[in-house]
């Protein structure tokens, strides 16, 4: 087949998205296809250029500054239009999402999106609380709109394909979880030394133990409950470091609320990390926490898995079917002193036993798995779009 995959956010940027289509991309061309990626151009892109990866003028959105929107120029849809494709598959809803359906329309070929990101979560980066609830609705109303134009719509968890149908949408869901390169991940490719230096790297001393989260700083990861309960366990467990590593607009603000919290001198804020290196620095924790109820599926959940990390997190769920709490991980209840508990699971005995057996849980989150199923996803929407022609 030959596939196009239009997205917001790509290599060598460093978040879900991104990831998901840069692991799908790879898979895809290990299986014999032709693949070609249309993304916008971010910081580090001219470095990572290749055959197939069609990077578009950007600029930085003006309610998300470390995001870039795609600007596709005259002289690139000259060029778009020598690209054949037999399916088009959209991971944006906005200006990239635009230019698949657009390319998609001109070629008649099969239309399939996925939906990453539960937008009405984000209404407040516009509306900075005045008339989120309206906003909300709107963004309701318009992913029922956008998902209702493809073929087949992929959701990551069965929590976003029920979100879809709760909007409304008809058109056909697969529930297809984003894969990852488990073996990356595995605890065994890094020595006890390099665990060392990396741990020194982050300012944590040799009798330290380290929560750490890695991803996006922002306001929907819920990063300030997260440092609240470890305020709390910094009480209890004085040895524990917070470690974070990742960007966002949240970055400047945690200092002062790690300050304010009595535990600054405790907790180190790395700043973002090469994507093809991330997983050296999972190396550096013993738990990773997160409180985020805006995940559709949440990757970094599974590569600390992967990494042999007890995961510790506020029950949601897009963790079902990934975190087992007890057996693959510790899931707690929505509050401060709740996540507190948990984490004190988290870095006692049951938190021990569950990172040594967390990597094989994270096995079946494999991007050979996912490609195959996104590959099978394809292939109904082009039957599915010749039968239609057929009854014309």
């Amino acid at each position: 087949m030959r596939i196009g995959l239009f997205t917001d956010s790509y290599y060598p940027e460093i978040n879900g998205v991104a990831t998901s289509c840069f692991m799908l991309r790879r898979e895809l061309l290990r299986r014999g296809h032709e693949v070609h990626v249309f993304a916008p151009r971010c910081r580090g892109w001219e470095e990572h250029a290749e055959p197939g990866v069609h990077y578009i003028a950007s600029a930085p959105l003006v309610v998300l500054r470390d995001r870039n929107m795609g600007i596709p120029t005259p002289r690139f849809m000259v060029k778009t239009r020598r690209i054949p494709l037999d399916v088009v598959h959209t991971n944006s809803e906005f200006v990239l999402g635009y230019l698949g359906h657009h390319m998609a329309a001109r070629l008649s070929c099969a239309l399939v999106h996925t939906y990453h990101t539960a937008w009405e979560d984000y209404t407040y980066y516009v509306t900075h609380g005045h008339a989120d609830e309206t906003a909300r609705k709107i963004t309701r109303r318009y992913s029922k709109w956008w998902c209702n134009r493809f073929d087949r719509v992929i959701a990551p968890t069965g929590k976003t394909a029920g979100l879809l149908r709760k909007y409304g949408v008809s058109s056909p869901v697969d529930i297809i979880p984003s894969g990852m390169d488990i073996d990356r991940f595995l605890p065994e490719r890094h020595d006890a030394g390099e665990r060392v230096r990396l741990r020194e790297a982050c300012g944590v001393l040799p009798h330290e133990r380290v929560l750490l989260y890695v991803g996006r700083m922002a306001q929907e990861k819920n990063l300030a409950q997260v440092m609240r309960a470890f305020a709390l366990v910094h009480d209890r467990l004085p040895d524990v470091r917070f470690v974070l590593i990742g960007e966002g607009p949240m970055r400047s603000r945690l200092p002062e609320l790690a300050a304010s919290l009595g535990v600054a001198g405790a907790v180190n804020i790395v700043g973002p990390k090469p994507w093809e290196e991330i997983d050296r620095w999972y190396a550096v924790g013993d738990v990773f926490c997160s409180a985020s109820h805006s995940e559709t599926q949440g990757l970094t959940y599974v590569e600390a898995m992967a990494a042999g990390l007890c995961v510790c997190a506020v029950n949601d769920p897009c963790l079902d079917g990934v975190i087992e709490d007890g057996v693959s991980g510790i899931l707690t209840a929505d509050g401060d002193e709740a996540l507190a508990h948990g984490l004190l699971r988290a870095f006692s005995q049951e938190g021990r036993d569950i990172a040594a057996r967390a990597s094989g849980y994270a096995k079946p989150f494999g991007a050979q798995h996912f490609a195959k199923r996104v590959e099978e996803c394809y292939l109904r929407a082009i039957d599915e779009r010749a039968r239609q022609r057929h009854d014309l």
